[in-house]
């Protein structure tokens, strides 16, 4: 055996190589897709554990919640005795993250919750410190991680019973420490606080969309079958609301295509499968996980292919071998197992070298993933014994076929010289090398479409600019107490390199969702719309393009009493001249305080953008004055090259102005990107492991290549003795395989085109498969194989007929 693969070094190279590479991609995708498995089923009730969430149904587009409205939970665990517990999150932090102060220092966190007392009867945890029975029952108490209560008070013993002041002014005090909770949650949480504290969310409120619910069912109760008594809770509790909410009643309100569909999301199946509008933290992709595997066979399959097309291609160099054997009483049993020995070698081999190079590059996949992965997952018994039988069944799938092309040889032939490599044989390697590079251009189209839609999500197509902006999520806190925000924008405007500052409820990075119930004067035209407030310089901040009338001005003060439309929601009002249009709304922070209803009027109309994901359609947007309302975001707008002194000026001028809160910068298109978290990470690996494809194609490709020309090398230099020029040696040796390249193109096309068109539909807002990208891949991939073959070859063209007449 040792002999054999050292007789044929660079094929034994070629082969190791090519089988290594392969293994290493599916030890990397494993870890990649065992991470995204098994989400949230650490606690032991995980089974019956099911988040509440809304499909808000509007005339033109439904959004899916994963916040409702603070009592919908409780009305279901009221009215259905199968719901044990029904419990309540609020996260204080999102947008921007929240201000601690303990003791004389200030800390800044972006993971605290607010909820109800019966949390841990819901969900597991491990307390250091602490009766898990009594946590929270306080108004005032609090529960943090192992990892806060380092942070913020040193060790976990000191810091029970400590108190937190939190930007909001209320004082909490810790009365519990628990263990970190497993990375693989998507609820994530430093800190709860007791939802008794804050009174508001003890109202019974059917109508605000603000807090996560979860339910915890009997183990006998069935999903399906309370999801569809559901909409009761709608009839009984939510349809009275809305007459106060809308200013109609609930019939005519579903009548105008309103509606709310309450649904149930098992535990465990929220990281991959959920896709709603404000989830806790991005989710992964169910469709990334299919295509990983998907990739990951298919690369090992190319391995194999590479094993079987150079073995069965060798077999008439181990022809002999056999005869001998034969000759000598060995049966055909014996040499099948012989020749599957060899493979399972050769696959445990290749294993270890797949072992190294898969450890070394664990690292850069948790880089590009995003995510904590070790290699060290595999080092269990369990685990390393499935991937040493696994590593025995790829040699057995590999060898099985060779060995009995091998084992079938008829020794009498054979001796007597005349067997020669059947036509079956070549028939079969041949198709070998079509799948393989049909697996290839499609890996390689699918690299173009998704890079290319990638592009065009963060792009310069959203209808915004969204480069060089900076937000700062908390200028509330500048307007506590002593109102500093124009001495802020005052400092901010003299920083070299600003150009630009707006005050506003929200950027469109898809972290602010706002919506209002609204309605045309004079007719019965009612709608809810999104709704963003801003001052007068957000639209010259982002570059928004106006198509009817203008934005706000200061100059103009009734302005304040103004709104701008985007073209959707002109269209959602059914307006035919806009501007001078008038609109009131039943939300009571749009009238006066004594409950006056106040006249809008429509001033301007913004050319639609994107202000949510592209998976999503555009919604229709109502921008109204911030003059009389919230805005609890600075936008900032700084020229490139000077962005990074810029924001450090900033940021000085937040503590001079501001030093008992930090500030809490982002950037918007950071923020962008968040949306297409699982779209980039699955960019990234398909386009690395397409490379890795194309590699073991070529590589396989490029040994059949060498035993080709070493089959034909006296027909070669017969060619040179008789006139033929290098240019056609080159043309006949290569021909061959360029036609396999072509077929193969030929058929991963349509292949190709249907997956990836499947994948774009997932988009509201999506790029065209391209003509250009099937021409570039299938013109990528006659290059790549032409360039593999060429060396060998220009060499045999160039060899000495001599020397090749020789050749025995």
């Amino acid at each position: 055996m040792f002999r054999s693969l050292l007789k044929r070094k660079v094929f034994t190279l070629i082969n190791l190589s090519g089988l290594s590479i392969g293994m290493a991609v599916c030890l990397l995708l494993t870890l990649y897709i065992q991470h995204e498995l098994g989400w949230d089923d650490f606690h032991t009730n995980s089974g019956q554990i099911y988040r509440l969430a809304c499909d808000r149904i509007y005339t033109t587009r439904v959004a899916s919640r994963g916040i409702i409205p603070p009592a919908i939970g409780q009305a279901v665990q009221k009215e259905f005795p199968e719901v044990l517990q029904s419990v309540r999150l609020m996260d204080i932090s999102a947008g921007g993250g929240t201000n601690i102060t303990v003791g004389d220092k200030l800390f800044t966190d972006d993971k605290t919750m607010v909820a109800d007392s019966n949390f841990f009867k819901v969900f597991d945890a491990h307390f250091i410190t602490g009766n898990i029975k009594t946590v929270l029952l306080n108004p005032q108490s609090a529960v943090i991680n192992e990892t806060t209560a380092k942070r913020l008070f040193g060790s976990i013993t000191g810091a029970m019973g400590k108190e937190m002041i939190f930007n909001n002014g209320k004082h909490f005090f810790i009365d519990g420490v628990c263990k970190d909770w497993p990375e693989k949650s998507h609820l994530q949480f430093n800190i709860l606080l007791s939802m008794t504290a804050f009174t508001g969310l003890n109202n019974p409120d059917f109508y605000d969309f603000y807090t996560y619910d979860y339910l915890l069912l009997n183990k006998n109760a069935s999903a399906k079958a309370l999801e569809v008594k559901l909409p009761q809770i709608v009839a009984k509790y939510v349809a009275p609301t809305i007459p106060k909410g809308f200013g109609e009643s609930y019939e005519q309100f579903v009548k105008e295509g309103n509606g709310y569909h309450y649904f149930l999301q098992p535990l465990p199946q929220i990281h991959l499968h959920s896709t709603l509008v404000d989830e806790m933290q991005p989710g992964g992709s169910l469709q990334a996980v299919y295509l990983f595997t998907a990739i990951g066979i298919f690369i090992l399959f190319l391995a194999f292919i590479n094993f079987i097309n150079l073995s069965t291609a060798l077999s008439v160099d181990r022809a002999r071998e056999v005869g001998i054997r034969k000759t000598f009483g060995s049966g055909k049993a014996s040499i099948i197992w012989q020749f599957l020995g060899e493979a399972i070698f050769f696959s445990m081999v290749s294993l270890f070298i797949a072992a190294l190079l898969a450890s070394l590059m664990v690292p850069m996949l948790s880089d590009i993933a995003g995510i904590k992965l070790s290699f060290n997952w595999f080092f269990t018994a369990q685990r390393m014994a499935v991937i040493f039988g696994f590593a025995i069944c790829t040699g057995i799938i590999a060898g099985l076929y060779p060995a009995f092309v091998l084992s079938s040889f008829k020794p009498i032939l054979v001796l007597k010289g005349r067997f020669r490599s059947g036509t079956r044989g070549m028939a079969l390697r041949n198709g070998l090398v079509v799948f393989q590079f049909a697996v290839s251009v499609i890996l390689i189209v699918c690299t173009l479409v998704i890079n290319n839609q990638m592009h065009y999500m963060l792009g310069n197509k959203l209808g915004f600019d969204k480069d060089n902006v900076v937000s700062i999520d908390n200028a509330q806190d500048l307007r506590m107490l002593n109102d500093r925000s124009m001495a802020f924008t005052a400092e901010v405007m003299k920083l070299t390199g600003v150009t630009d500052i707006s005050f506003c409820s929200g950027l469109p990075d898809g972290k602010h969702e706002s919506s209002c119930a609204m309605q045309v004067v004079g007719t019965n035209i009612q709608r809810t719309q999104k709704t963003v407030f801003t001052d007068e310089r957000y639209q010259p901040l982002l570059g928004l393009t106006m198509v009817q009338g203008r934005f706000f001005s200061k100059q103009m003060p009734t302005d304040t009493f103004a709104l701008v439309l985007n073209e959707a929601a002109v269209k959602d009002f059914g307006l035919t001249h806009p501007i001078g249009a008038k609109i009131t709304s039943t939300e009571p922070f749009f009238n006066s305080p004594d409950g006056k209803t106040i006249v809008y009027t429509v001033i301007g109309v913004v050319k639609d953008y994107h202000s949510e994901s592209l998976h999503d359609k555009i919604a229709p947007l109502v921008i109204a004055n911030t003059g009389r309302f919230f805005s609890g975001t600075i936008a900032v707008k700084i020229k490139g090259d000077h962005f990074a002194a810029s924001v450090k000026g900033i940021e000085d001028v937040w503590k001079k102005l501001e030093p008992k809160h930090n500030i809490q910068v982002s950037f918007l298109d950071q923020n962008i990107a968040l949306f297409y978290k699982a779209e980039q990470t699955a960019e990234r690996i398909v386009t690395i492991f397409s490379l890795l494809a194309v590699f073991i194609a070529c590589v396989g490709l490029l040994g059949l290549a060498m035993y080709a020309t070493l089959q034909r090398t006296k027909e070669i230099g017969i060619r040179k003795v008789l006139g033929a020029t290098t240019g056609s040696i080159f043309m006949i040796l290569s021909s061959d395989f360029l036609k396999l390249v072509i077929i193969s193109i030929l058929l991963s096309f349509p292949l190709a085109w249907w997956a990836m068109h499947a994948w774009l539909q997932g988009f509201a807002y999506h790029v065209n498969v391209a003509w250009w990208i099937f021409i570039l891949a299938g013109g990528a991939s006659l290059f790549i194989a032409l360039a593999t073959i060429s060396y060998q070859a220009i060499r045999a063209a160039l060899a000495n007929p001599v020397k090749s007449l020789r050749t025995e």
